[in-house]
């Protein structure tokens, strides 16, 4: 029996990574389940997968969990705090972490399950964009294998060749094709985009997800941030990542190679493929999706993305070429100028004038230290505060 722990648990990414482990009762073994703070959900799914921990981000949630669980699940170690996380993914009867839970918070527990050599099923983006120089030495380092979840990153992974960490140019690999599906927005007439609210970001036309990476999404910085992260995980450059708007999300992405051929992964834009396939990585295992229906897709769209419209994600590539630091300045901007337009203190269309008023104040620095990260992320989320204050919507 394989162990599992779930960061994340309660979450889009989560839920389908329980879905599919549920399937394969037979195969592996639920160590560990984790939530910041929904205590229901976390109960839940505790008193059908029976895990030996549960993790609350939130201390006075974890208080909450444990107590509902005295009587129907005395056995269970309820943990608390950055620390339980960083524990239950580094147990060693622990061999597969899917790291899920988003944002910054997810950074040190995954990777500490890198540092503990593990199974690393990477949906956390922030380890990546974070940290990824410091994040790939610990996969490197500790005999890690790491798999992305992402459906873009685990289609180039599938059409990738072995050894493609050695460089493109050893492998005969030009460029990868990464896919986006434009969001919400794609046609939108820009001078109707300030008048966006909440409900209509979060509403994705092909895809189930949470409302900070379906806001992420409809600006485009999701993909600025998976440009980063491809960068990353194939050891490649921003220039030779494309990014290609396809409404339709059945290819998920693209690989060329240098004799001209074009490698996509195609299939339903259901989260569960990935997930599955990294979980039976090298195998190949059912997942719960149906089968694709090619004929009623029918046709197959393409274009290149309007940087007018989406300024966000020339702004997370810009970061990736200046290096450093730059990467984590971008995303905490961006996670607290999306919280802030949900909390509609902001217009939609200030979510990329914080970010980039962020990044010409606060200095990047090299990212040698977790500590340079980390201090460096609280400056941006400070100035990213007083950006949101400036530009705030009155009620």
């Amino acid at each position: 029996m394989i162990g599992v722990t779930v960061l994340g648990a309660t979450g889009s990414i989560g839920r389908s990574t329980l879905d599919v482990l549920g399937r394969h009762r037979d195969r592996y073994r639920v160590v560990a389940l984790t939530a910041n703070s929904q205590v229901d959900k976390l109960y839940e799914q505790c008193l059908e997968f029976r895990p030996a921990y549960a993790v609350m981000g939130d201390a006075t949630a974890a208080e909450r969990l444990a107590a509902r669980l005295r009587d129907s699940a005395p056995d269970i170690i309820v943990l608390a705090g950055t620390s339980g996380l960083e524990q239950v993914a580094a147990l060693p009867e622990v061999e597969y972490v899917m790291a899920a839970i988003v944002g910054a918070a997810g950074l040190l527990p995954t990777l500490a399950a890198a540092r503990a050599g593990k199974h690393v099923l990477l949906a956390n983006k922030e380890a990546l964009v974070m940290s990824g120089r410091l994040f790939m030495e610990a996969i490197q380092q500790n005999n890690a294998v790491l798999l992305p979840i992402d459906s873009e990153h685990n289609a180039i992974f599938q059409c990738m060749p072995s050894g493609f960490s050695t460089g493109f140019e050893h492998v005969g690999v030009r460029r990868i094709l990464l896919t986006a599906s434009g969001g919400p927005f794609r046609t939108t007439p820009l001078e109707q985009l300030a008048a966006v609210t909440p409900e209509q970001a979060v509403a994705h036309p092909n895809w189930s997800m949470g409302r900070k990476i379906s806001v992420d999404s409809a600006t485009m910085m999701n993909k600025g941030l998976e440009v980063i992260e491809a960068c990353w995980l194939f050891n490649t450059t921003p220039a030779q990542v494309q990014v290609v708007l396809h409404p339709q999300s059945v290819i998920h992405s693209m690989v060329e190679y240098v004799d001209g051929s074009v490698l996509a992964q195609l299939g339903n834009p259901d989260m569960r493929t990935p997930i599955a396939h990294a979980l039976a990585w090298p195998e190949r295992m059912e997942s719960g999706v149906g089968s694709l229906d090619i004929f009623s897709v029918a046709r197959l769209d393409f274009s290149a993305p309007d940087l007018n419209r989406f300024p966000c994600l020339r702004l997370a590539v810009e970061a990736m070429e200046s290096g450093g630091t730059s990467s984590a300045i971008l995303n905490a901007a961006n996670e607290i100028a999306v919280e802030s337009f949900l909390q509609r203190r902001i217009a939609y269309t200030a979510i990329p004038q914080v970010i980039e008023a962020v990044l010409m104040e606060v200095t990047a620095h090299d990212a040698d230290s977790m500590e340079q990260i980390l201090a460096d992320d609280a400056a941006a989320r400070m100035a990213a505060e007083r950006q949101v204050a400036m530009r705030g919507l009155r009620h």
